[in-house]
Protein backbone atom coordinates (compact mmCIF):
# COMPACT_ATOMS: atom_id res chain seq x y z
CA UNK A 1 0.00 0.00 0.00
CA UNK A 2 1.25 3.37 -0.78
CA UNK A 3 0.28 6.83 0.05
CA UNK A 4 -2.78 8.40 -1.11
CA UNK A 5 -3.24 5.01 -2.88
CA UNK A 6 -6.61 3.76 -0.88
CA UNK A 7 -10.37 4.26 -3.23
CA UNK A 8 -13.53 4.15 -1.80
CA UNK A 9 -16.83 3.83 -3.67
CA UNK A 10 -20.37 3.44 -2.31
CA UNK A 11 -23.46 1.40 -3.89
CA UNK A 12 -26.70 2.32 -5.53
CA UNK A 13 -29.65 0.32 -4.31
CA UNK A 14 -31.42 0.46 -7.30
CA UNK A 15 -34.14 -2.11 -5.97
CA UNK A 16 -34.78 0.29 -2.70
CA UNK A 17 -33.44 1.24 0.39
CA UNK A 18 -34.51 0.37 4.09
CA UNK A 19 -33.63 1.12 7.72
CA UNK A 20 -33.29 -2.59 7.79
CA UNK A 21 -31.70 -5.32 6.15
CA UNK A 22 -33.50 -5.67 2.59
CA UNK A 23 -34.08 -9.41 2.07
CA UNK A 24 -33.23 -11.08 -1.27
CA UNK A 25 -31.11 -10.05 -4.56
CA UNK A 26 -29.36 -12.63 -6.73
CA UNK A 27 -31.56 -14.29 -8.21
CA UNK A 28 -34.67 -13.69 -6.23
CA UNK A 29 -36.30 -10.03 -5.85
CA UNK A 30 -35.75 -7.81 -3.37
CA UNK A 31 -37.14 -4.22 -2.80
CA UNK A 32 -37.34 -1.79 0.01
CA UNK A 33 -39.89 0.28 1.84
CA UNK A 34 -37.69 3.69 1.02
CA UNK A 35 -38.18 3.19 -3.17
CA UNK A 36 -35.35 3.49 -5.13
CA UNK A 37 -36.65 6.60 -7.17
CA UNK A 38 -34.69 8.68 -9.00
CA UNK A 39 -34.81 11.97 -6.72
CA UNK A 40 -33.58 9.05 -4.18
CA UNK A 41 -30.48 7.91 -6.13
CA UNK A 42 -29.40 11.24 -6.90
CA UNK A 43 -29.76 12.01 -2.98
CA UNK A 44 -27.23 9.13 -2.34
CA UNK A 45 -25.03 9.96 -5.63
CA UNK A 46 -24.84 13.81 -3.96
CA UNK A 47 -23.74 12.15 -0.59
CA UNK A 48 -20.80 9.87 -2.19
CA UNK A 49 -19.65 12.43 -3.96
CA UNK A 50 -19.83 15.19 -1.41
CA UNK A 51 -18.19 12.60 1.61
CA UNK A 52 -15.54 11.89 -0.71
CA UNK A 53 -16.54 8.43 -2.50
CA UNK A 54 -14.48 8.47 -5.71
CA UNK A 55 -17.53 6.25 -7.44
CA UNK A 56 -20.97 4.38 -6.96
CA UNK A 57 -21.33 0.78 -8.01
CA UNK A 58 -24.81 -0.11 -9.86
CA UNK A 59 -25.74 -3.56 -9.66
CA UNK A 60 -27.20 -5.57 -12.30
CA UNK A 61 -29.95 -8.60 -12.86
CA UNK A 62 -33.64 -8.64 -12.96
CA UNK A 63 -33.99 -7.85 -9.11
CA UNK A 64 -33.26 -3.94 -9.93
CA UNK A 65 -33.46 -1.07 -12.30
CA UNK A 66 -31.28 -1.40 -15.09
CA UNK A 67 -27.84 0.05 -14.58
CA UNK A 68 -26.88 1.55 -17.68
CA UNK A 69 -29.91 3.36 -17.70
CA UNK A 70 -30.29 4.75 -14.25
CA UNK A 71 -26.53 5.97 -14.42
CA UNK A 72 -27.18 7.88 -17.46
CA UNK A 73 -29.53 9.59 -15.70
CA UNK A 74 -27.71 10.25 -12.90
CA UNK A 75 -24.45 11.15 -14.22
CA UNK A 76 -25.94 14.45 -15.38
CA UNK A 77 -26.79 15.78 -11.50
CA UNK A 78 -23.66 15.06 -10.47
CA UNK A 79 -20.20 16.22 -11.08
CA UNK A 80 -16.95 14.40 -10.31
CA UNK A 81 -18.61 10.88 -9.49
CA UNK A 82 -17.12 8.25 -11.46
CA UNK A 83 -20.35 5.52 -12.08
CA UNK A 84 -19.19 2.08 -11.76
CA UNK A 85 -21.98 0.05 -13.97
CA UNK A 86 -22.73 -3.90 -13.86
CA UNK A 87 -23.16 -5.60 -16.88
CA UNK A 88 -23.55 -9.30 -17.88
CA UNK A 89 -21.31 -10.19 -21.09
CA UNK A 90 -24.12 -12.80 -23.43
CA UNK A 91 -27.08 -10.27 -22.63
CA UNK A 92 -25.62 -7.68 -25.19
CA UNK A 93 -23.38 -7.60 -28.22
CA UNK A 94 -19.37 -6.94 -27.36
CA UNK A 95 -19.43 -4.30 -30.27
CA UNK A 96 -22.34 -2.58 -28.56
CA UNK A 97 -21.13 -2.86 -25.28
CA UNK A 98 -17.39 -1.39 -26.56
CA UNK A 99 -20.11 1.31 -28.20
CA UNK A 100 -22.07 2.26 -25.09
CA UNK A 101 -18.53 2.35 -23.13
CA UNK A 102 -17.45 4.58 -25.44
CA UNK A 103 -20.38 6.62 -25.38
CA UNK A 104 -20.81 7.23 -21.72
CA UNK A 105 -16.96 7.84 -21.47
CA UNK A 106 -17.40 10.83 -23.83
CA UNK A 107 -20.54 12.09 -22.30
CA UNK A 108 -20.01 11.84 -18.92
CA UNK A 109 -16.46 13.45 -19.18
CA UNK A 110 -14.40 10.25 -18.42
CA UNK A 111 -16.59 8.74 -15.63
CA UNK A 112 -17.42 5.44 -16.11
CA UNK A 113 -16.11 2.04 -14.68
CA UNK A 114 -16.98 -1.26 -15.77
CA UNK A 115 -18.00 -3.88 -13.55
CA UNK A 116 -18.50 -7.34 -15.52
CA UNK A 117 -20.40 -10.06 -13.90
CA UNK A 118 -20.65 -13.54 -15.15
CA UNK A 119 -23.79 -14.63 -13.55
CA UNK A 120 -24.33 -17.37 -10.89
CA UNK A 121 -27.48 -18.20 -10.81
CA UNK A 122 -29.50 -20.22 -13.65
CA UNK A 123 -32.56 -19.61 -12.97
CA UNK A 124 -31.81 -16.05 -13.75
CA UNK A 125 -29.51 -16.56 -16.47
CA UNK A 126 -32.44 -18.18 -18.07
CA UNK A 127 -34.96 -15.64 -18.02
CA UNK A 128 -32.66 -13.49 -19.95
CA UNK A 129 -32.11 -16.12 -23.05
CA UNK A 130 -28.93 -17.23 -21.30
CA UNK A 131 -28.58 -21.35 -20.84
CA UNK A 132 -25.11 -21.98 -21.23
CA UNK A 133 -23.45 -23.81 -18.15
CA UNK A 134 -21.03 -21.69 -15.32
CA UNK A 135 -17.77 -22.90 -17.25
CA UNK A 136 -19.37 -21.97 -20.53
CA UNK A 137 -20.30 -18.31 -19.25
CA UNK A 138 -16.70 -17.64 -17.83
CA UNK A 139 -15.26 -18.94 -21.52
CA UNK A 140 -17.57 -16.55 -22.78
CA UNK A 141 -17.09 -13.82 -20.86
CA UNK A 142 -12.90 -14.22 -21.61
CA UNK A 143 -14.27 -13.84 -25.05
CA UNK A 144 -16.51 -10.92 -25.16
CA UNK A 145 -13.73 -8.89 -22.91
CA UNK A 146 -11.07 -9.94 -25.68
CA UNK A 147 -13.11 -8.10 -28.34
CA UNK A 148 -14.30 -5.45 -26.28
CA UNK A 149 -10.91 -4.73 -25.39
CA UNK A 150 -9.40 -4.78 -28.82
CA UNK A 151 -12.33 -2.38 -30.29
CA UNK A 152 -11.11 0.09 -27.10
CA UNK A 153 -7.91 -0.16 -28.63
CA UNK A 154 -7.94 -0.96 -32.71
CA UNK A 155 -8.21 1.12 -35.30
CA UNK A 156 -8.43 -1.29 -37.68
CA UNK A 157 -11.45 -3.58 -37.91
CA UNK A 158 -11.81 -6.35 -35.23
CA UNK A 159 -12.59 -10.26 -36.28
CA UNK A 160 -13.10 -12.15 -34.26
CA UNK A 161 -13.98 -15.59 -33.59
CA UNK A 162 -14.28 -17.61 -30.61
CA UNK A 163 -16.37 -20.37 -28.94
CA UNK A 164 -19.25 -18.41 -27.97
CA UNK A 165 -19.05 -15.06 -29.84
CA UNK A 166 -18.38 -14.00 -33.28
CA UNK A 167 -17.51 -10.57 -34.77
CA UNK A 168 -16.56 -9.53 -38.52
CA UNK A 169 -14.65 -6.28 -39.36
CA UNK A 170 -15.91 -4.25 -35.89
CA UNK A 171 -15.15 -0.96 -35.38
CA UNK A 172 -15.89 2.16 -33.06
CA UNK A 173 -16.15 5.31 -34.90
CA UNK A 174 -14.45 6.86 -32.18
CA UNK A 175 -12.89 4.51 -29.07
CA UNK A 176 -13.35 5.44 -25.26
CA UNK A 177 -10.59 7.96 -24.17
CA UNK A 178 -9.57 7.18 -21.15
CA UNK A 179 -10.52 3.68 -21.57
CA UNK A 180 -12.82 2.59 -18.73
CA UNK A 181 -11.04 0.36 -16.04
CA UNK A 182 -12.64 -2.98 -15.98
CA UNK A 183 -13.56 -4.58 -12.27
CA UNK A 184 -14.17 -8.23 -12.40
CA UNK A 185 -14.84 -10.72 -9.47
CA UNK A 186 -15.52 -15.03 -9.34
CA UNK A 187 -14.25 -17.03 -6.98
CA UNK A 188 -14.97 -20.27 -8.62
CA UNK A 189 -11.83 -22.10 -10.85
CA UNK A 190 -12.71 -20.88 -14.42
CA UNK A 191 -12.85 -16.97 -12.72
CA UNK A 192 -8.78 -16.98 -12.27
CA UNK A 193 -7.74 -16.84 -15.66
CA UNK A 194 -10.46 -15.08 -16.96
CA UNK A 195 -9.34 -11.68 -14.15
CA UNK A 196 -5.70 -12.18 -15.03
CA UNK A 197 -6.13 -11.77 -18.54
CA UNK A 198 -8.79 -9.08 -19.00
CA UNK A 199 -9.24 -7.58 -15.05
CA UNK A 200 -7.64 -3.87 -14.43
CA UNK A 201 -9.08 -4.44 -10.52
CA UNK A 202 -10.13 -7.85 -8.99
CA UNK A 203 -13.27 -7.76 -6.77
CA UNK A 204 -13.56 -10.38 -3.48
CA UNK A 205 -15.76 -9.62 -1.03
CA UNK A 206 -15.42 -9.48 2.21
CA UNK A 207 -14.26 -12.22 4.19
CA UNK A 208 -11.33 -13.05 7.27
CA UNK A 209 -7.88 -11.63 6.28
CA UNK A 210 -6.47 -15.34 5.42
CA UNK A 211 -9.09 -16.18 3.28
CA UNK A 212 -8.46 -12.81 1.33
CA UNK A 213 -5.30 -13.10 1.34
CA UNK A 214 -5.18 -16.06 -0.58
CA UNK A 215 -7.39 -15.14 -3.11
CA UNK A 216 -5.39 -12.38 -3.83
CA UNK A 217 -1.76 -14.64 -3.94
CA UNK A 218 -4.35 -16.87 -6.14
CA UNK A 219 -4.96 -13.89 -8.62
CA UNK A 220 -1.77 -12.24 -8.29
CA UNK A 221 -0.25 -15.80 -9.85
CA UNK A 222 -2.16 -16.20 -12.78
CA UNK A 223 -1.81 -11.96 -13.72
CA UNK A 224 2.07 -13.08 -13.46
CA UNK A 225 1.67 -15.89 -16.09
CA UNK A 226 0.24 -13.46 -18.45
CA UNK A 227 2.87 -10.51 -17.91
CA UNK A 228 0.13 -8.74 -16.05
CA UNK A 229 -0.58 -7.15 -12.70
CA UNK A 230 -4.11 -6.54 -11.32
CA UNK A 231 -5.77 -4.00 -8.56
CA UNK A 232 -7.78 -5.48 -5.86
CA UNK A 233 -10.98 -4.55 -4.64
CA UNK A 234 -13.17 -5.50 -1.61
CA UNK A 235 -16.81 -5.30 -1.36
CA UNK A 236 -18.26 -5.13 2.19
CA UNK A 237 -20.89 -3.60 3.88
CA UNK A 238 -19.99 -0.93 6.82
CA UNK A 239 -21.80 -0.32 10.29
CA UNK A 240 -19.79 2.60 11.47
CA UNK A 241 -20.17 4.43 14.67
CA UNK A 242 -18.74 6.61 17.61
CA UNK A 243 -18.70 4.16 19.77
CA UNK A 244 -18.05 -0.02 19.30
CA UNK A 245 -21.38 0.29 21.52
CA UNK A 246 -23.34 1.78 19.79
CA UNK A 247 -22.18 0.13 16.22
CA UNK A 248 -22.61 -3.24 17.86
CA UNK A 249 -26.09 -2.26 18.82
CA UNK A 250 -27.11 -1.53 15.38
CA UNK A 251 -26.02 -4.32 13.86
CA UNK A 252 -27.96 -6.16 16.62
CA UNK A 253 -31.28 -4.16 15.90
CA UNK A 254 -30.76 -5.43 12.08
CA UNK A 255 -30.65 -8.51 13.07
CA UNK A 256 -33.93 -8.36 15.22
CA UNK A 257 -35.70 -6.86 12.47
CA UNK A 258 -35.61 -9.93 10.45
CA UNK A 259 -38.74 -11.38 9.98
CA UNK A 260 -39.18 -15.18 10.85
CA UNK A 261 -38.87 -17.22 8.90
CA UNK A 262 -36.75 -15.04 6.38
CA UNK A 263 -33.65 -16.19 6.79
CA UNK A 264 -34.75 -19.43 6.20
CA UNK A 265 -36.47 -18.64 2.71
CA UNK A 266 -33.51 -16.54 1.66
CA UNK A 267 -31.38 -19.04 2.40
CA UNK A 268 -33.45 -21.69 0.85
CA UNK A 269 -33.26 -19.37 -2.66
CA UNK A 270 -29.21 -19.08 -2.44
CA UNK A 271 -28.53 -22.67 -2.06
CA UNK A 272 -29.22 -22.72 -5.40
CA UNK A 273 -26.88 -20.39 -6.69
CA UNK A 274 -23.88 -21.73 -8.75
CA UNK A 275 -21.76 -18.73 -7.76
CA UNK A 276 -18.49 -20.30 -5.38
CA UNK A 277 -18.23 -16.83 -4.08
CA UNK A 278 -21.76 -17.06 -2.73
CA UNK A 279 -21.20 -20.79 -1.09
CA UNK A 280 -18.17 -19.36 0.66
CA UNK A 281 -20.59 -16.27 2.40
CA UNK A 282 -23.09 -19.05 3.43
CA UNK A 283 -20.13 -21.25 5.20
CA UNK A 284 -19.43 -17.67 7.24
CA UNK A 285 -22.92 -18.14 9.44
CA UNK A 286 -24.55 -21.25 8.08
CA UNK A 287 -27.74 -19.88 8.44
CA UNK A 288 -27.09 -19.94 12.50
CA UNK A 289 -27.42 -16.30 14.17
CA UNK A 290 -25.14 -16.92 17.65
CA UNK A 291 -22.02 -16.74 16.36
CA UNK A 292 -21.85 -13.86 13.62
CA UNK A 293 -18.90 -12.24 14.64
CA UNK A 294 -15.92 -14.68 12.74
CA UNK A 295 -13.21 -12.00 12.60
CA UNK A 296 -12.72 -8.89 14.61
CA UNK A 297 -15.01 -6.05 14.05
CA UNK A 298 -16.46 -8.30 10.71
CA UNK A 299 -20.01 -9.50 10.91
CA UNK A 300 -21.99 -11.98 8.76
CA UNK A 301 -25.57 -11.11 9.88
CA UNK A 302 -26.14 -9.11 6.27
CA UNK A 303 -25.99 -12.75 4.60
CA UNK A 304 -27.88 -13.97 6.39
CA UNK A 305 -30.93 -12.29 3.99
CA UNK A 306 -29.07 -10.27 1.46
CA UNK A 307 -27.41 -12.39 -1.54
CA UNK A 308 -23.88 -11.12 -2.93
CA UNK A 309 -21.45 -9.49 -0.59
CA UNK A 310 -22.88 -10.60 3.08
CA UNK A 311 -20.54 -9.14 5.81
CA UNK A 312 -20.02 -5.82 7.21
CA UNK A 313 -16.98 -4.40 9.10
CA UNK A 314 -18.65 -2.95 12.61
CA UNK A 315 -17.38 -1.03 15.46
CA UNK A 316 -16.33 2.90 15.80
CA UNK A 317 -15.00 4.95 13.23
CA UNK A 318 -11.09 4.12 14.37
CA UNK A 319 -11.45 0.42 14.35
CA UNK A 320 -13.53 0.02 11.15
CA UNK A 321 -10.55 2.60 9.68
CA UNK A 322 -7.82 0.05 11.24
CA UNK A 323 -9.35 -3.31 9.90
CA UNK A 324 -9.50 -1.29 6.54
CA UNK A 325 -5.77 -1.05 6.23
CA UNK A 326 -4.88 -4.65 7.77
CA UNK A 327 -6.92 -5.30 4.39
CA UNK A 328 -5.11 -2.75 2.51
CA UNK A 329 -1.79 -4.08 3.91
CA UNK A 330 -2.76 -7.45 1.93
CA UNK A 331 -3.08 -5.32 -1.58
CA UNK A 332 -7.05 -3.88 -1.55
CA UNK A 333 -6.94 -0.56 -3.49
CA UNK A 334 -10.82 -0.18 -3.56
CA UNK A 335 -13.00 -0.12 -1.52
CA UNK A 336 -16.69 -0.38 -2.42
CA UNK A 337 -19.01 -0.22 0.62
CA UNK A 338 -22.19 -0.26 1.89
CA UNK A 339 -25.27 0.10 4.57
CA UNK A 340 -28.72 0.72 5.88
CA UNK A 341 -29.73 2.87 4.74
CA UNK A 342 -27.14 4.02 2.01
CA UNK A 343 -28.19 7.64 2.63
CA UNK A 344 -27.23 8.00 6.32
CA UNK A 345 -24.55 5.71 6.51
CA UNK A 346 -22.63 7.23 3.68
CA UNK A 347 -22.42 10.24 6.48
CA UNK A 348 -21.36 8.05 9.49
CA UNK A 349 -18.54 6.53 7.72
CA UNK A 350 -17.65 9.89 5.21
CA UNK A 351 -17.73 12.18 8.45
CA UNK A 352 -16.44 9.07 10.83
CA UNK A 353 -13.65 7.30 9.16
CA UNK A 354 -12.50 8.93 6.03
CA UNK A 355 -11.07 11.62 8.13
CA UNK A 356 -8.98 8.94 9.84
CA UNK A 357 -7.70 7.13 7.01
CA UNK A 358 -7.42 11.07 5.75
CA UNK A 359 -5.13 12.28 8.47
CA UNK A 360 -2.85 9.23 7.85
CA UNK A 361 -2.25 10.04 4.94
CA UNK A 362 -3.23 6.71 2.61
CA UNK A 363 -6.79 8.91 1.26
CA UNK A 364 -7.65 11.94 -0.06
CA UNK A 365 -11.05 13.33 -0.80
CA UNK A 366 -10.81 13.20 -4.92
CA UNK A 367 -12.53 16.63 -5.58
CA UNK A 368 -11.56 18.60 -2.86
CA UNK A 369 -8.43 20.59 -2.83
CA UNK A 370 -5.95 20.40 0.04
CA UNK A 371 -6.85 22.62 2.88
CA UNK A 372 -4.46 25.01 3.26
CA UNK A 373 -1.36 25.77 5.42
CA UNK A 374 -2.88 28.71 7.97
CA UNK A 375 -0.32 31.02 8.39
CA UNK A 376 -0.39 34.32 10.83
CA UNK A 377 0.85 38.05 8.38
CA UNK A 378 4.15 38.88 9.91
CA UNK A 379 5.54 35.83 11.63
CA UNK A 380 8.64 34.25 11.13
CA UNK A 381 6.49 31.32 9.32
CA UNK A 382 5.08 33.64 7.41
CA UNK A 383 8.54 35.03 5.99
Amino acid sequence: MSKQALSFHWFLPTYGDSRGLVAGGHGSFMSGDRPATLRYLNQLTAAAEDNGFTGVLTPTGAWCEDAWLTTAMLVQTSETLKFLVALRPGLVSPTLAAQMAATFQRHSGGRLLLNVVTGGEPKEQQAYGDFLDKEQRYARTGEFLHIVRELWQSTEPVTFTGEHLRVNEALLSARPDPVPPVFFGGSSGPAGPVAARYADTYLTWGEPLDAVAKKLDWIRGLAALEGRSVDFGLRVHVITRDTAAEAWAEADRLLSGIAPGEIERVQASLARSESEGQRRMARLHNGRTDNLEIAPNLWAGVGLVRGGAGTALVGSHAEVAERLLEYAALGIDHFILSGYPHLEEAYWFGEGVLPILERQGVWRHPSRPAAPRVVTPFTAAAQ
